[in-house]
């Protein structure tokens, strides 16, 4: 029997397809709180409005949306209150977003880390690993997979609680569960 512990800052990691938004989206359903989903993504073709679409239809009614390509500090700053609990999907498009703006990143990874610090409701992030696999053989790419690397780090130090969902399942990082000490 495992016990329910609240968190106000939650960071849902994964890769592709691995199930990391719909755990983010079932933590925030089952809050009791009003659900606001942050999207960081922009519609630039038919597929990926298809995307958006399907997302939403899946969420189904009772969300309100708020597309958001940059500010999601400034956003979570307004709507995360005791009454709501806000999901932002995701940082890894955010992070595309303020690289091809050509924005500060360690600047607006620290203001939303500040945000996140001074929040009065939950917040859900997803974010996606990136790292895993072959090194990119393009400088921006390799950028993009060191930022998202930092990005991610940063988010998980100061979260209060970190899942890594694969296969769709869930595995809670932090807090850690209890384990055995590892010694040599």
């Amino acid at each position: 029997m495992s016990a329910v512990q609240s968190f106000r800052t939650v960071l849902v990691t994964g890769g592709a397809r691995s199930g990391k938004s719909l755990h983010a989206e079932r933590l925030v359903a089952t809050s009791s709180r009003d659900p606001v989903y942050v999207a960081t993504c922009a519609a630039f073709d038919a597929e990926m409005s298809a995307r958006i679409a399907r997302h939403r239809e899946q969420r189904g009614t009772g969300w309100v949306t708020i597309e958001e390509p940059r500010d999601i500090a400034a956003v979570i700053a307004r709507e995360a209150t005791p009454a709501r609990a806000v999901l932002v999907d995701c940082l890894t498009l955010w992070l595309s977003n303020l690289l091809f703006a050509e924005a500060d990143i360690p600047a607006e990874t620290a203001r939303l880390a500040e945000v996140l610090a001074a929040t009065a409701g939950p917040v859900v992030l997803v974010t996606n690993e990136v790292g895993s696999g072959i090194v990119p053989e393009n400088a921006l790419a390799r950028r993009f997979r060191d930022e998202q690397g930092r990005l991610n780090r940063h988010i998980a130090e100061i979260a209060d609680a970190v899942v890594l969902v694969a296969a769709g399942l869930p595995l809670v990082l932090k807090p850690a569960p209890a384990q055995p000490e590892i010694r040599l």
